[in-house]
């Protein structure tokens, strides 16, 4: 979504929880032919913006209710003018009630309606195949239908979900539609967000259909949309405010020949309003750490009996950049875990703790990336992308702590049950040390007063967006590149002096 756009709401559902609040509406007296037919409208309107002389509509239709958007839709096409051919991959006969007299509808409207999979698509290809109450894999004859949208290499409109997108989890059913534009109706569905949905959905619009807001206000969710409008706030710093009142971060990480990803971690911190930084590396890197960030206290410990003194001086520690899984990292990993101090871990801090090395304190807060997320749960990395929502909560709850599951669509899960998500971001960010910053960012946060699922949510957004904005000049793009562009969005957003 770019900033010109009317921003999305921020709440999430299941496709249950959709389907619930589609029942409610429905109860209330909006008749469900009146909904469709609004959400005809409402995807012919966002159709004509994005291509506005096309002329030509090829539909894809199955048997449910997308079915009978596909068909108004049509029909609304032609009355306009344009060249329409409707393809029933789901056979008429299975329609039911507000689709079938869509359908009907089309019919009597003279709307040209073909049997079956095509062998070719022209113009603008409407997909109204299936809808979010698909959960198993996609089934013959639905597969070659989407196999034969993806390869025509014509411009592409999903009406409410990419047919074969899961509308739980982003993950595909053994084939998805790839849209250039998704219209989606009622409530946003989580599935819209994360997982491979990116590579599907193309650009999203939301239509609400004019639903009641005192009913959509009742009906449960199953996540929060991060944005600027909700994102947690740090309090503006008073004139008289010292360094003292903003915590010390002590960093611990940088084995041989990881040096850096400690440093990534400490420069961010400190650029993130850290009050004091502490950094325990190998001897060997202190020399570095001196030269490349003079403002951070950077100390070489060889053993955890010298850390003791950094951690009982510390409020916030983050462990794991460039710790390494060698006796060096294991032995200054089991010190902190005994630290009653607000912590997070990442990277091989992780690793040891899927080992069994360590435990991980309550209330601290974890990043895995998805490999790192399915040692800790046990499970190969598919099965944690087969359901992102589910691993995030599950670590939650395992570890009792705020994991932030990273990726495309990074999740954030309280062990209370709340779930947040942000969907900001750029590809040139798959680039090395990026982890390590956000680990900075989120510990300076804590150093800041903010609780641990607050740190993470704001954290996690600031971390997105400021790549979303360094990527914009390509590949290549820096961890460090962030590092500025976090400090000019956090001021940007909440000022230091009000």
């Amino acid at each position: 979504m770019s900033d010109t756009q009317t921003p999305l709401p921020d709440v999430l559902y299941a496709a249950a929880q959709v389907r619930d609040l589609d029942a409610r509406l429905i109860a209330a007296g909006t008749p469900g032919a009146e909904l469709m037919q609004r959400a005809a409208h409402a995807t012919w309107r966002a159709l004509r913006r994005r291509w506005p002389d096309a002329g030509v509509l090829s539909v894809l239709v199955g048997h449910g209710n997308n079915a009978g958007d596909g068909y108004l839709i049509a029909t609304l096409a032609l009355r306009a003018g344009w060249r329409v051919r409707v393809h029933a991959v789901g056979d008429p006969t299975a329609l039911r009630d507000d689709a079938a007299a869509a359908h009907a509808q089309a019919v009597s409207a003279g709307v040209e309606i073909h049997d079956g999979c095509p062998q070719g698509l022209e113009g603008v290809v409407l997909d109204a195949l299936l809808g979010t109450g698909l959960n198993g894999e996609v089934r013959e004859p639905y597969r070659s239908a989407i196999e034969t949208i993806n390869a025509a290499g014509r411009p592409v409109v999903a009406v409410d979900i990419p047919s074969g997108l899961c509308a739980d989890t982003g993950r595909v059913l053994g084939a998805a539609v790839r849209a250039d534009l998704t219209v989606t109706f009622i409530g946003l569905k989580l599935g819209l967000f994360t997982a491979e949905a990116p590579d599907h959905v193309g650009q999203l619009v939301f239509d609400d259909l004019q639903a009641e807001p005192s009913l959509v206000a009742q009906a449960p969710s199953a996540a929060t949309r991060l944005d600027t409008f909700n994102l947690p706030t740090l309090a503006p710093r008073p004139r008289t405010a010292h360094k003292g009142q903003y915590g010390r971060v002590l960093v611990v990480g940088g084995d041989h020949g990881f040096g850096g990803a400690a440093l990534l971690s400490a420069q961010s911190a400190l650029r993130s309003g850290a009050g004091m930084l502490t950094l325990a590396t190998r001897p060997e890197h202190v020399a570095a750490a001196l030269v490349r960030m003079p403002e951070v206290m950077s100390a070489g410990v060889s053993s955890a009996n010298q850390l003791m003194g950094l951690v009982e001086a510390a409020s916030v520690l983050v462990a794991g950049p460039g710790l390494g899984q060698g006796s060096w990292g294991r032995s200054l990993l089991s010190a902190l875990a005994c630290a009653d101090k607000r912590q997070v871990w990442d990277a091989d801090a992780l690793n040891l703790l899927a080992a069994g090395e360590v435990q991980v304190p309550k209330g601290a807060v974890i990043t895995p990336h998805p490999g790192e997320a399915a040692r800790l749960l046990g499970v190969d990395t598919r099965k944690v992308q087969q359901d992102r929502p589910a691993a995030a909560r599950q670590l939650a709850e395992r570890y009792g702590v705020t994991c932030v599951l990273k990726g495309s669509g990074s999740l954030i899960a309280a062990p209370d049950g709340r779930l947040a998500l942000c969907d900001r971001g750029h590809p040139a960010m798959a680039s090395a040390g990026l982890g390590d910053v956000l680990a900075g960012v989120i510990g300076a946060l804590l150093a800041q007063h903010l609780e641990p699922f607050e740190a993470a949510c704001l954290g996690v957004w600031l971390h997105a967006r400021a790549g979303e904005l360094a990527g914009q000049q390509g590949r290549g793009l820096l961890a460090s590149d962030l590092i500025d562009e976090i400090r000019r969005l956090l001021e940007e957003l909440q000022p230091c002096l009000k």
